[in-house]
C-alpha cells in the first residue's frame, strides 16, 4: 500500500536542502536517511533521503543528487510516497494509521448512522475525522477520547458521543455574553469545565496515494 508521508516545501540554504510539510507521525520511520519514496507526479522520483534534520521545528532534508538552491526549488510541492504494508500495524494498541480508518461508519451509541470517514486531516492540536453523512454533507469529528468511544475494526465502525451541536447545530447550547456578564458582576460561580482537549488515540500515516 502507498501512503503519501509529506509534501516538500520551498527551498532552504544553497545545498539542496527543503522544509517538508510532515503527514506522518513516523517521521523518523517514513522520512530517515536511506529512505526511498516514491513522488507525485512520479517523474520526479523515486527521491533518497540522504540526510534530515529539524530546524526552527520544522523538518528539513536534503535528497541524494540534488546539490544545490536550483535543483530543491524544482522540488517544491511533490508529495512524497512510502509503500506500506497493509498488514503492519503501529506500536501502541491506541493508534491507528489512516488507511484502518477511512471509510469506517460513525455512528452513536443507540446505533444511529452518522455516515463513514471520507478523510482525516491532522491538525497540530488534533486529528479530525471528516465524515460524510447519508445527505452528502460533511461534520468534523474530533479524534479525542471525549468524542470518540470506541474504534471496531471488525466490525467496521466508529461510535462516537458527540457533545450537543457537534452533529446538528440546533442543538448547540448559546451562552449569551450578558448572561456571562451579569455572573461575573454579581460573584456568581461559573464552574470547572473538563479539558475540552483531551488527549485520544492516535492517527499515525498520512492519506492514501
Amino acid at each position: 500500500m502507498e501512503l503519501v508521508v509529506a509534501r516538500i516545501g520551498r527551498a532552504h540554504g544553497i545545498k539542496g536542502e527543503v522544509t517538508v510539510e510532515v503527514r506522518t507521525d513516523e517521521p523518523e520511520l517514513r522520512l530517515g536517511p536511506g529512505a526511498v519514496l516514491r513522488t507525485d507526479p512520479a517523474s520526479a522520483g523515486p527521491l533518497t533521503v540522504e540526510a534530515g534534520r529539524v530546524h526552527s521545528g520544522r523538518l528539513m532534508l536534503r535528497f541524494a543528487g540534488v546539490k544545490d538552491r536550483t535543483g530543491a526549488e524544482a522540488l517544491r510541492n511533490i508529495l512524497l510516497i512510502a509503500d506500506v504494508d497493509p498488514a503492519e500495524l503501529p506500536a501502541e494498541d491506541d493508534e491507528y494509521y489512516d488507511h484502518q480508518l477511512m471509510d469506517l461508519d460513525v455512528v452513536l451509541e443507540d446505533g444511529t448512522v452518522i455516515g463513514r470517514i471520507t478523510e482525516i486531516s491532522h491538525l497540530p492540536s488534533q486529528d479530525l475525522f471528516i465524515v460524510e453523512r447519508p445527505d452528502g454533507t460533511e461534520v468534523m469529528i474530533p479524534f479525542v477520547e471525549e468524542i470518540v468511544a470506541e474504534i471496531d475494526l471488525e466490525e467496521q465502525r466508529c461510535v462516537i458521543t458527540p457533545p450537543p451541536g457537534l452533529i446538528d447545530e440546533r442543538e448547540a447550547i448559546v451562552v449569551s455574553t450578558r448572561d456571562e456578564d451579569e455572573d461575573a458582576g454579581t460573584g456568581g460561580d461559573a464552574g470547572t469545565g473538563g479539558d475540552a482537549d483531551g488527549a485520544g488515540a492516535e492517527v499515525r500515516d498520512g492519506e492514501d496515494a
